[in-house]
């Protein structure tokens, strides 16, 4: 009878020993928290960033007497149209990160809730992510298309070459999504 006792107590043990490991684990999630603070803070330097970069743009347009180049003006507001969408990025990880890896956000009933978190998971922000960063891009190539006379080719080059790099990584997520949602709904049936 003891020796019968012995494996059953050990096993037991060991039970509890993996439950407090896995709990552990779990709760590890936490360590994430104090990254998407540091994010929110990244967040209001860009708004800071945002308002500069305005005010540079009234001064100007004020000391000219009204005569700034349609270029200069086009450069300015692409790079606060960056600002933006980089805010945007920062807004999606923010939120969309927290809600899939760290808590869900008591929101339910908020008004202000946005429509894309209501279904958020790792799959959708990765092509969200993708997307916004498609986009960001797109606005730093066209700044560079505006100021080519002013960049070097190269500079060029390697800007299309990185543009279509993250086009390609974005349908190969893309399609990769789509494969796994399809296996998922044949594993249902």
């Amino acid at each position: 009878m003891i020796k019968s006792g012995l494996p059953q107590q050990q096993h037991l043990i060991m039970s509890k020993g993996s439950q407090q490991l896995e709990r552990f684990i779990f709760w590890s999630r936490w360590l994430q928290a104090p990254l998407y603070l540091g994010l929110i803070v990244a967040q209001g330097i860009y708004v800071w960033l945002f308002m500069a970069e305005l005010g540079h743009l009234l001064t100007s347009v004020f000391e000219s007497g009204g005569h700034i180049s349609e270029t200069e003006t086009m450069l300015v507001v692409l790079g606060l149209i960056d600002v933006v969408m980089i805010a945007n990025l920062l807004i999606m990880v923010i939120i969309g990160g927290y809600e899939t890896f760290v808590s869900r956000l008591d929101l339910e009933d908020h008004p202000d809730q946005p429509e894309w978190l209501s279904h958020v998971n790792a799959g959708v922000l990765k092509i969200k992510l993708s997307t916004a960063i498609i986009g960001i891009s797109s606005i730093h190539l066209l700044k560079t298309f505006i100021n080519a006379a002013n960049i070097a080719e190269h500079t060029i080059m390697w800007q299309v070459i990185i543009h279509v790099v993250f086009l390609i990584s974005a349908l190969a997520m893309a399609m990769v999504d789509k494969m796994m949602n399809q296996t998922v709904l044949l594993s249902k049936h």
